[in-house]
């Protein structure tokens, strides 16, 4: 078996960033000001800058370090970054723009939380009510990772009573989202259909990339990102080789 591994990290990442991008400045809100001829919303001073804010990074790997240099580069934000499974040497390689430290001291501190880790028993559930009301009052948590890393039931509860500002989710706990789910009520929080990676693009290089790997297969190639590696020692796979 192979996979397409690493083809929608920018896809995602432009995500994550719309999410964030949206929630700072309130462009939910103010469209339905607007709408409804509410013109003077402007005067509220709704929308917040991103620059030299705090972004938390958890999972610092593809998709979460795309969108720390990004932040850093262009909005000149302060990274804090928290991976359990990142090795000490590959931290190195950040340490003039990162902070690595753990969950208590990042989610504190960071102005916005943007979630790329996976769903595991070590992780589900991880984001929970212990862990909003450590944040910011002000802070806001994106999550395009996967739904059931957040417990669901005690960030509703957060939103609700404003223990943090708002979220942006493209996961759910169940998908498709259930109509009766109290998240469709909140105005603090944006909800996309799991769609990060759907985008035309993407969906093209995925399949490109998919058939391109079947391709090599039948002519003899070692296909990319092969998830388990040892079964090329098997006899009916000894032919292949490198491209």
């Amino acid at each position: 078996m192979t996979s397409s591994i690493g083809v929608n990290t920018t896809s995602v990442v432009e995500h994550a960033l719309a999410l964030m991008l949206a929630l700072f400045k309130q462009l939910f809100l103010l469209d339905g000001e607007v709408r409804k001829g509410n013109f003077s919303i402007r005067y509220r001073n709704c929308p917040r800058d991103l620059r030299e804010k705090t972004l938390g990074i958890v999972g610092f790997g593809r998709i979460g370090s795309s969108i720390a240099q990004a932040c850093n580069t262009v909005f000149a934000m302060k990274i804090l970054a928290c991976d359990a499974l990142l090795s000490d040497q590959e931290k190195g390689k950040y340490k003039d723009w990162v902070k690595f430290t753990d969950l208590p001291d990042l989610c504190m501190n960071s102005d916005v939380v943007s979630i790329h880790t996976p769903l595991n028993r070590d992780t589900e559930k991880m984001f929970d009510r212990q862990f909003f009301p450590r944040m910011k009052r002000t802070a806001f948590i994106i999550n395009t990772s996967r739904g059931g890393v957040i417990d669901e039931q005690d960030l509703i509860q957060a939103l609700k009573e404003g223990v943090i500002a708002g979220a942006g989710l493209d996961v759910f706990e169940d998908e498709p989202i259930q109509p009766g789910n109290e998240l469709l009520t909140l105005k603090n929080v944006i909800l996309t259909p799991h769609t990060a990676a759907l985008t035309e693009e993407c969906v093209t290089r995925m399949a490109v990339a998919g058939a391109q790997r079947v391709v090599d297969l039948f002519n003899g190639f070692i296909p990319d990102n092969v998830a388990n590696p040892a079964v090329l020692s098997l006899d009916r796979w000894k032919h292949l080789r490198k491209k």
